[in-house]
């Protein structure tokens, strides 16, 4: 409760920012505790997850962005109600998808009856020698943590570094079509008011 209490407080703070450095520096924290949060439920891959993509890349990929662009958020003409209906109505879809979830630690969820025994056959399973490969993939697996992300967890890291690129490339192509910033130099024997005197 304390860690989901600080994700609200800083998701709160990152609205009302109006200084775009502070505003990264706090989505750097919400990453690092939401980590914390993910530690806490015992979910410590997707907290190494969390840690690396939200609080380093993406951090990262945020400073570099302010380094060509303005430092402070220019206020907003209006409040968009429609875009904040949208937030609305998603955020609820999401509580309401939830109500079907299985209570956490539930002994009887659907991954305790057929995902785990699936791995756990498989890493105390024999060996397939009799395939056309030698190996089949659902024969015996040596580490248990190795079986689970080699194959379903496979599916979620291809998407995170889907993700990661993705977010690369359009922070790139932002970037590219932005004007280069020109410097101003007072030449020397020249006033600072001379129209020449600038380059």
């Amino acid at each position: 409760m304390i860690l989901l209490s600080l994700l609200v407080a800083t998701a709160v703070a990152i609205i009302l920012m109006r200084d775009l450095f502070a505003a990264v520096m706090l989505s750097g924290i919400f990453s690092l505790l939401s980590a914390g949060l993910f530690v806490v439920m015992d979910a410590v891959d997707v907290a190494f997850t969390e840690a690396a993509v939200g609080a380093g890349i993406a951090t990262v990929l945020m400073l570099g962005t302010l380094t060509q662009t303005p430092t402070r958020e220019r206020p907003a003409p209006r409040l968009d109600w429609s875009a904040l209906l949208v937030v609305i109505l998603t955020g609820t879809a999401l509580v309401v998808g939830t109500l079907d979830m299985p209570n956490y630690g539930d002994s009887t969820a659907p991954i305790h009856q057929h995902v785990a025994p699936a791995y756990i056959e498989q890493n105390v399973g024999t060996r397939d020698t009799g395939s056309s490969s030698g190996d089949d993939f659902h024969g015996h697996i040596p580490n248990m943590v190795t079986a689970v992300l080699a194959s379903y967890r496979g599916y979620d890291t291809f998407g995170e570094l889907t993700v990661i690129f993705t977010a690369g490339v359009g922070v790139m192509l932002l970037l590219a079509g932005l004007p280069p910033k020109t410097v101003e130099t007072t030449q020397p024997g020249r006033g600072a008011n001379d129209p020449e005197a600038t380059e």
